[in-house]
């Protein structure tokens, strides 16, 4: 059976994400109160309608609590119905519910509602893209988990023809190495406490927020 998903909300972020879920074979109902992006996510999406999520009874009509994740993503300038959003999908039986919040306090309201996990997309980004701009080794980054990224970094001087073992990046520095792509040929290799650096391999590690980024600040 296809996993099912409610989209509420068809901002910029919203959009991207029911587009991103159907392309991965999932049932998505998109919902938004402006008929044109509604209609214009009915061309990928399962179904797409057009209302006021804050009407319980339109509300109740999707069926949350048989979607296997609600996503609340509706903007800035509606917090307020975000709120009640997502207050009415738990009420309506949602398992897991997913808000989009626009600064600290209005997260903080989407939990006590009941929303199982608060994203913040502009800030979350502007964190990452924060370290390429600071560190111009890190190539990329995605997230993995709540807190949890993988980094794609160009392995720094400092590192260059020692061995993973010798690095210790674990313990030091809380980061693992996953994959290595050299830099000479482009191969993949999976790591190993022999494998050694050389200039222009490119690290695929899987570490904690910031903990790729101390780990360049002292190298």
């Amino acid at each position: 059976m296809k996993r099912q998903a409610l989209v509420i909300g068809l901002g910029q972020f919203g959009m991207a994400v029911a587009r991103a879920l159907a392309a991965r074979q999932v049932e998505v109902l998109a919902v938004d109160v402006s008929e044109d992006r509604v209609r214009a996510a009915s061309a990928f999406v399962t179904e797409a309608a057009c209302f006021d999520a804050t009407d319980e009874s339109a509300l109740s009509r999707t069926s949350p609590e048989r979607r296997d994740v609600c996503l609340c993503a509706i903007g800035d300038e509606a917090k307020e119905a975000s709120i009640i959003c997502t207050a009415l999908l738990k009420q309506m039986g949602a398992r897991r519910v997913i808000a989009r919040s626009n600064d600290d306090l209005h997260a903080r309201i989407l939990t006590l509602v009941g929303a199982n996990h608060v994203v913040n997309p502009e800030r979350e980004f502007g964190d990452r893209f924060a370290n390429q701009i600071l560190h111009e080794e890190i190539r990329g980054e995605m997230p993995l988990g709540e807190d949890v990224l993988i980094t794609e970094v160009t392995v720094p001087n400092a590192f260059v023809g020692n061995t993973l073992g010798v690095l210790k990046l674990p313990r030091r520095f809380g980061v693992t190495v996953v994959a290595i792509r050299k830099g000479g040929t482009g191969a993949v290799v999976m790591p190993s406490p022999d494998s050694t650096l050389e200039a222009g391999d490119v690290m695929v590690v899987v570490a904690k927020e910031r903990a790729v980024a101390q780990m360049m600040e002292k190298h």
